[in-house]
């Protein structure tokens, strides 16, 4: 069974670890929230029916009773701001929280761009040696070629055609990559003085 939304959800957007913290972060903050009001709910109930039960004795005895009467009023009304202070309390620490949480978000994506421009440098700076490297490998071998070329001193022969038609292996695309000025200077001298 297909729903109306089954697109949309496909189509959502991949979310990283920090905003699922600060999402689990901020139900945790409303669970709590919602079970102090269901204590401080709970705490009044237990208190209008302390309430109701205290009217009923007064009617019984009016004279004393009364008396009674008012101090649980009072005790009602001491818990009550003291439930009041302590949801303000939670209030802010929630905020707090968030705050803090955001700081970190800001901080941690600060780090991570510091981090990512540093791994560029660093693989730009190691392609650069790899470049180098193949380079004077090339201006080596061609040297090399040119010195054993030299000791040779066989007349000048055609390759044969299949070596000619071969397709180039992967040692010779690696001969490719461009030399430095330094390299093919010491492929030349060699070849002139050998």
């Amino acid at each position: 069974m297909q729903t109306p939304l089954g697109p949309a959800l496909l189509q959502a957007v991949p979310r990283d670890g920090l905003s699922v913290a600060a999402d689990i972060s901020i139900v945790i903050v409303a669970v709590a929230v919602v079970v102090l009001a269901i204590v401080a709910t709970y705490v009044l109930l237990r208190v209008n029916r302390v309430v109701g039960q205290v009217g009923g004795s007064v009617r019984q005895n009016l004279g004393p009773v009364s008396e009674r009467a008012r101090g649980i009023a009072e005790n009602v009304e001491v818990i009550t701001r003291t439930l009041r202070g302590d949801i303000e309390r939670l209030n802010e620490s929630v905020t707090s929280v968030t705050d803090g949480l955001k700081l970190a978000s800001e901080r941690m994506e600060e780090r991570i761009e510091d981090f990512n421009a540093l791994m560029e440098v660093v693989q730009e700076e190691a392609e650069d040696v790899f470049i180098d490297t193949a380079a004077t490998v090339r201006g080596v071998r061609a040297g090399a070629r040119s010195i054993a070329g030299g000791r040779r001193r066989a007349p000048a022969v055609e390759e044969p055609a299949e070596e000619l038609d071969a397709p180039e292996e992967p040692e010779a695309a690696a001969d490719e990559l461009p030399a430095d000025p330094e390299s093919e200077r010491a492929g030349a001298l060699a070849a002139k003085g050998g």
